[in-house]
């Protein structure tokens, strides 16, 4: 299935965003699962497993909010801190779980046997992605002064965004070549 052909337009999404190194997780809810993951941490395509994440598509904030709530309550004794690598100003810092993958993913199971339509994270994220290719030209040349594309004011904050922004399409198999300026993609590559 193409990443164009994904629908991304759903109300609005409760998530399970899987960590990569051990069984423990974020349950959460969202109207955009792209922006909630990447506010949770800069490089998410590493730190999160998008193989094994969910998105459960709901038809409005509540029902999302309900299913999150449906989905945490039975694992109230299995709540565990945030990673320490997480943003705090993301929040949800009490949504957290640490050794709760098979629950996790019966449940969803579950929802899906009752009419929910059950999203896989990687290939979502990847749609959802794809459709900003377009602005991502206007978007990565505005990011970057003249002295930070050509590599002469040392590493800046902003170019550690655009970096992690653009090492997302990578990781994601998605090209970056049609999407780029010149100057911005000759930046990217000696970046890295």
């Amino acid at each position: 299935m193409s990443a164009r052909s994904v629908r991304i337009d759903g109300r609005c999404f409760t998530y399970v965003f899987p960590c990569v190194w051990e069984d423990h997780c974020k349950i959460g809810f969202s109207r955009d699962p792209l922006a909630r993951i990447g506010s949770l941490h800069p490089r998410w395509f590493e730190f999160f497993d998008l193989e094994r994440g969910l998105l459960v598509e709901a038809e409005s904030v509540r029902d999302a909010r309900d299913l999150e709530l449906a989905l945490r309550r039975p694992l109230a004794l299995h709540n565990a801190p945030a990673p320490l690598t997480v943003r705090v100003q993301a929040g949800g810092g009490t949504e957290w779980f640490r050794g709760v993958a098979g629950e996790l993913i019966g449940a969803v199971q579950a929802l899906a046997r009752h009419g929910y339509r059950v999203h896989p994270l990687r290939g979502w994220l990847q749609a959802a992605l794809a459709r900003q290719g377009d602005a991502l030209y206007e978007r990565s040349l505005a990011a970057l002064g003249p002295d930070e594309l050509d590599g002469l004011a040392g590493e800046t904050p902003a170019q550690r965004a655009l970096r992690d922004w653009l090492d997302a399409y990578a990781a994601l198999e998605i090209p970056l070549e049609p999407h780029l300026h010149g100057r911005v993609l000759a930046w990217y590559r000696r970046s890295r």
